[in-house]
């Protein structure tokens, strides 16, 4: 799976093998990263964001479950939790620890990032480090945010410890709102053949041959055989 692969969620969960139904999942059996669902459109139900061209992202951290709150209380009202009232920490939790222990030994957890488009339509965004959290008040609540760095390797999910220095190419995120104007400029279909299966976020213009990233003029969905074709060549 590449950046910008355009999936569904049946899809991603055959990717890793398991039914994923957590936004947060620090985590995963078998693998040597965790996963975060995360979603920057007007109804997401976290504040999600990207900075430095797409290469960093400010992910929320998530609610207390409904059943852990006081009667009268819904879960935007409460502070997110740190822990389970058993002790035992929470998603929030693991990921604020885990900053910790980088801060103390410079081992960062790397964590793979799914981007939800529009209902049933995700964007695979890569691997990111995460590399530092915190507390911010949040209207009448406390919520996490947790900082994540976009790493420049493709990463071995079978040996997570020994990755495979690449060069990035293309493969700067594209922001979002392009990538919806693109989806619905483009009807969700490869712009060469009509497929909607196994498309792709392409550059017109290569990223590295100087393509924008951040216009939707520069960017078409393709298909995987289309997309193989094209290669780096300008048409």
């Amino acid at each position: 799976m590449n950046r910008g692969d355009v999936i569904s969620y049946n899809q991603m969960t055959m990717e890793e093998e398991f039914s994923i139904q957590r936004g947060m999942n620090y985590t995963v059996s078998n693998k040597g990263y965790g996963i975060i669902l995360m979603s920057v459109r007007s109804d997401a139900p976290y504040e999600d964001r990207f900075e430095d061209n797409g290469t960093t992202i400010i992910y929320e951290g998530h609610d207390v479950q409904a059943n852990y709150c006081p009667k009268g209380k819904a879960p935007k009202q409460m502070d997110q939790p740190m822990k389970l009232p058993s002790g035992i920490l929470t998603e929030n939790g693991k990921f604020y620890q885990s900053v910790l222990n980088f801060k103390s030994t410079g081992f960062a957890k790397t964590i793979k990032v799914y981007e939800k488009i529009k209902s049933g339509i995700w964007v695979y965004n890569g691997y990111f480090r995460l590399i530092d959290a915190w507390i911010e008040k949040s209207g009448v609540r406390n919520v996490f945010k947790f900082k994540l760095e976009m790493i420049d390797e493709e990463i071995d999910a079978k040996v997570a410890d020994k990755p495979t220095v690449l060069e990035l190419e293309h493969n700067r995120l594209i922001p979002t709102q392009v990538k919806v104007e693109v989806w619905k400029r483009d009807k969700g279909r490869c712009v060469k053949c009509g497929s909607n299966v196994n498309l792709h976020y392409d550059h017109i213009i290569p990223f590295s041959k100087g393509g924008a990233s951040t216009t939707a003029a520069n960017i078409q969905l393709l298909c995987a055989k289309c997309n193989l074709r094209k290669h780096d060549n300008i048409e």
